[in-house]
């Protein structure tokens, strides 16, 4: 029996340091993997700049900080932001043959800094300049172009630099709209938040930084409506852009009508002759053309907003894309007619301009006959002012009619000489009567000159 109690506590002890063993020997492999772990991790932040220590955090954040600041005092317009380094000019500009790839770049920690000390609260005109991808201005285009006369809404995606707001990306909401305004309900802010949320997991950091919607045939501009939804927003979820695209006049046009504007505080009151919604207003010479039967609600929300320039920007990527794709569709492109397709778009414009001079003719005849010397000049300088912006969306009109016929016969000249010329009785002959013909019909009527088309020379 005491051989057999011995033999058990032989076997037992090697079985516990059996299991030791095992454990150390697990231990030692934890260890190794998260040594290696380590090592991975040191080695991918040396290989991607990254400092992952506290200090190391707050140094690079002051210093890009720092960067981005005198980048602004140096070129006074948005620093980094400029497609050119300089700030935009309203224009489309990629920065050179290779593109802007480094606004695309999001650095959380340098936009964690900028949030603490968000510069916009202190001054109400902070936001200057917008610049909007060349794949977020086309999916707008076409989203927007897709709901024809149906207001549509989206949300846009980016980061704000220095004075400007740098809008990456767009996505569509699904919300139900009319001719004349739309609202997101509480399934599209579900939606909002899901595909957000989706879109940082799948690499793409930029936040929400603003929302777009459609003016279908009547400008860009923010009604009541528009000025309550950017107000709240402004206020909870800084910095916030809106935008607006009218799809009938950028189809009439060949060009994306667009405008990017900002509310001021409710408590906030504009300098007077400041931007005032791009520095117009509804009777302003140089303002934006408003329907007559949006003018009213144009002109009460005139002052709560001001418009931003707007410049595109192109990446390295996009650049090659557009010229492949140019290489494809150019044929569709040139023969596309802008005044064949927009004659409703016309009617309308010029149905809305006879009614505005109506109103004016209204105006002047009932100002002469109200007494005052005092009321009656400020009456006629209103209608002055009127009639001088009545008259440059007359020009404007014209203009566009003038250029898309020019065009026509442009295309006509070099694509349809032979047809042209075919027609006019010239050509090489096989298509039209002989000269002989011609002839009789002059000798039968007793003149000189023949009745039908005189031939062209080939010359």
């Amino acid at each position: 029996g005491r051989a057999s109690a011995s033999a058990r506590a032989r076997e037992r002890a090697r079985a516990k340091r059996e299991r030791g063993s095992e454990r150390e020997g697990a231990d030692e492999v934890r260890m190794a993997s998260e040594g290696g772990h380590k090592q991975a991790q040191k080695r991918w932040e040396l290989e991607n700049d990254v400092r992952m220590s506290e200090e190391g955090v707050e140094e690079e954040v002051s210093a890009k900080l720092a960067a981005a600041a005198a980048g602004d005092a140096s070129s006074g317009k948005g620093g980094e932001a400029g497609p050119s380094g300089s700030g935009g000019q309203g224009t489309e500009k990629d920065g050179g043959p290779g593109g802007r790839d480094d606004l695309w770049k999001y650095d959380e920690e340098v936009q964690k800094g900028v949030a603490q000390q968000a510069p916009w609260a202190k001054d109400p005109h902070y936001f200057k300049h917008a610049y909007v991808s060349a794949l977020a201005l086309l999916k707008m285009a076409l989203h927007t172009k897709q709901g024809g006369t149906i207001e549509v809404m989206g949300m846009l995606q980016g980061k704000p630099v220095g004075d400007a707001i740098v809008v990456v990306d767009s996505f569509v909401l699904p919300v139900e709209g009319t001719e004349t305004r739309v609202n997101a309900q509480a399934e599209a802010y579900e939606y909002m938040v899901q595909y957000n949320t989706l879109a940082k997991a799948n690499g793409r950091e930029e936040n929400v930084v603003g929302w777009y919607h459609s003016h279908p045939g009547y400008g860009c501009w923010l009604s009541g409506i528009d000025v309550n939804t950017q107000m709240l927003n402004q206020e909870y979820t800084e910095p916030f852009l809106a935008i607006v695209i009218d799809p009938i006049r950028t189809q009439a046009a060949g060009k994306v009508d667009i405008g990017a504007f900002r509310t001021y505080p409710a408590d906030y009151k504009p300098p007077e002759g400041g931007a005032g919604a791009g520095g117009s207003s509804s009777s302003a010479a140089d303002g934006p053309s408003i329907p007559l039967n949006k003018i009213e609600d144009f002109g009460v929300h005139a002052k709560k907003y001001y418009s931003l320039e707007i410049t595109y920007f192109k990446s390295s990527l996009d650049s090659h894309l557009f010229d492949l794709l140019w290489n494809k569709y150019w044929v569709s492109t040139l023969s596309s007619s802008k005044i064949i397709g927009g004659t409703e778009y016309l009617s309308g414009q010029v149905k809305d301009l006879v009614e505005k001079l109506e109103q004016v003719e209204g105006n002047i005849a009932h100002s002469g006959r109200l007494g005052g010397m005092f009321q009656v000049s400020e009456r006629k300088k209103q209608n002055v002012s009127q009639l001088a912006k009545l008259g440059n969306d007359a020009c404007k009109i014209s203009t566009e009619q003038v250029q898309g016929m020019l065009s026509q016969i442009l295309k006509n000249t070099l694509f349809s000489r032979g047809e042209m010329k075919r027609r006019a009785g010239g050509g090489c002959g096989c298509c039209r009567p002989p000269p002989e013909f011609f002839n009789k019909q002059a000798n039968a009527k007793g003149g000189a000159s023949p009745g039908g088309p005189v031939p062209m020379s080939d010359d």
